[in-house]
């Protein structure tokens, strides 16, 4: 990876993000080397390639430009080649397996949608399937009606961007992004917001605290110091606070306890070892003065 800049802000908040394999993958990409054998090089687990990717996705740093410029221009398709594709008993499962889904007949130009996830973007046919459902899950969870071909082409290209394109990474992917739904959801009735859907970008707050460590309580203990200091629930406030403590590296309720000690409060100790004028005696001081009036009268 000889030859590799970084800017200064490239550089800062890749040493703030505190995730090693984030800083190891952001390295090897901007050596521009192969996405597609990042796994073999950099010697990672599923685990570590999801979580490093949606570390450098927070930070800002995670571009799809590199594999879709790979990619053929993108065709558009007649009648003819859906058609064809018809033939294919794959990819009438796969229609099936999408209307299922879905609840509802798809139209002509969506066929021509789904047929490009596997001609243009080339996903498995089980990634595809498993990608359906995926989004109809995802949906279900936040409340919504079932999503759009068009929501699930966007999803689609980011599992090619980001190389899930085989039943194990697409499988544990999708298991991970549903233990976040199931945690946000969790999240969404601590901070007593029961009344309402999250926005997206309320979403991607929670997203992002549960991909920086930290546990529920944590987050908790985050929502009521800011409810204490603001009066209310400010994103930004507690976002705030949370991004202080990930920096410090301080994630569950005892660390951040222990570890976060105001300026204030870190005054009053340093204070606490003098004695000014107007203060209560402390024990050890009352017997001081004891023993010097026993010597004073003994003389």
């Amino acid at each position: 990876m000889q030859g590799v800049v970084l800017t200064s802000e490239e550089l800062r908040k890749l040493l703030s993000c505190g995730c090693p394999d984030a800083v190891t993958l952001y390295l090897y990409r901007k050596a521009e080397l192969p996405l597609e054998t990042a796994l073999d090089a950099l010697h990672f687990t599923v685990k570590q390639m999801v979580g490093a990717t949606d570390c450098l996705r927070q930070l800002g740093l995670w571009e799809s430009s590199v594999k879709s410029a790979s990619l053929p221009e993108r065709p558009v398709y007649s009648d003819a080649d859906l058609n064809r594709a018809l033939r294919s008993v794959r990819f009438k499962k796969l229609v099936g397996e999408a209307q299922r889904l879905l609840g509802r007949t798809i139209s002509t130009e969506e066929l021509k949608t789904l047929l490009g996830f596997s001609e243009y973007l080339r996903l498995p046919a089980d990634v595809i399937g498993l990608l359906l459902s995926y989004c109809v899950e995802r949906s279900r969870r936040r409340g919504v009606r079932p999503p759009s071909i068009h929501t699930i082409e966007k999803e689609a290209y980011r599992w090619s961007d980001e190389n899930i394109d085989t039943l194990e990474t697409a499988s544990f992917y999708v298991q991970s992004q549903l233990e976040v739904h199931t945690r946000i959801r969790q999240l969404r009735l601590h901070m007593q917001i029961d009344h309402r859907r999250l926005t997206a970008s309320e979403e991607q707050y929670l997203a992002s605290w549960i991909q920086m460590g930290f546990p529920d309580r944590s987050i908790h203990m985050a929502y009521e110091r800011t409810c204490e200091k603001t009066g209310g629930l400010r994103w930004a406030y507690m976002n705030s606070i949370l991004k202080s403590w990930h920096e410090k590296n301080l994630h569950t309720p005892q660390e951040i306890t222990l570890g976060d000690i105001a300026p204030a409060q870190q005054s009053h100790r340093k204070n606490d070892a003098y004695q000014h004028h107007g203060d209560a005696l402390t024990p050890l001081a009352k017997k001081a003065v004891q023993d010097a009036l026993a010597e004073g009268q003994e003389d």
